[in-house]
């Protein structure tokens, strides 16, 4: 039975990913050159695995005003995430699961600030009985730690809990974990072959949070009989 429904943040709760990228892909373009998608995706949903600043130098072939670029790209994302309201079907998701009993985490590699600031303002923070995040643990995704965190904090076992991602990274996470994933790609990740997935979605309006539990109820019944048809065709050996 499942007790917990546990968010990843940026791209699945609120998109931060696609505004952070053009953010970013604007200051390259303005000095000519181009910061490479499959770069950022690396760091999607994981601690940063670039300098932008020092990318920004190699490809332009010369040196960066470091502050200038940070004070315009981070007053152009401000201006794009001033528009953004939570992604489709989360505040569902969120409903339906307070209907059902559920608990409700969020487990996300980045900073308690970042995290409970945008909870906050689209008001969302009391809703949520525990927030693990990259100020909580010493590895962030795909390290299982934040999920183990918040499992912990919400006192249920892996086995009774969904995880609901958006990359690779936060599915790794979610798996080694113990947890049943649904995976709902953000705007950068859509071309991407999530093979750990128990369930892809294109958008959590696309299937309710009932149905995802009985999707989850029905395989959790599955691969119960399938084992224990497997310890008696074992124990029926050993006679």
């Amino acid at each position: 039975m499942i007790h917990a429904l546990i968010f990843d943040f940026d791209g699945l709760i609120l998109d931060t990913e696609w505004p952070e990228y053009l953010s970013w892909q604007e200051q390259y373009q303005a000095a000519g050159c181009e910061l490479p998608l499959a770069t950022w995706i690396g760091s999607i949903g994981a601690t940063a695995q670039f300098d932008p600043y020092a990318l920004l130098a190699e490809l332009s072939g010369g040196p960066v005003d470091t502050a200038a670029v940070r004070a315009a790209r981070r007053a152009r994302f401000a201006e794009l995430m001033a528009a953004q309201t939570p992604l489709p079907g989360v505040l569902d998701y969120l409903a339906a699961a307070k209907r059902r009993g559920l608990k409700l985490g969020v487990a996300s590699s980045s900073p308690r600030d970042w995290v409970e600031g945008y909870l906050a303002q689209h008001g969302l923070a009391d809703l949520f009985d525990c927030v693990k995040c990259s100020d909580d643990v010493p590895a962030v995704k795909p390290d299982p730690a934040l999920y183990r965190a918040a499992l912990d904090a919400l006192g249920v076992a892996s086995h009774a809990a969904v995880a609901l991602e958006d990359s690779l990274n936060g599915l790794a996470a979610a798996k080694a974990a113990g947890l049943f994933c649904v995976v709902v790609p953000n705007r950068l990740m859509q071309g991407h072959h999530f093979a750990q997935a128990d369930l892809r979605l294109d958008s959590l309006a696309h299937m309710p949070l009932d149905a995802v539990i009985d999707h989850v109820t029905a395989k959790q019944v599955t691969a119960e009989d399938a084992k224990n048809a497997k310890t008696r065709g074992e124990s029926s050996r050993d006679l």
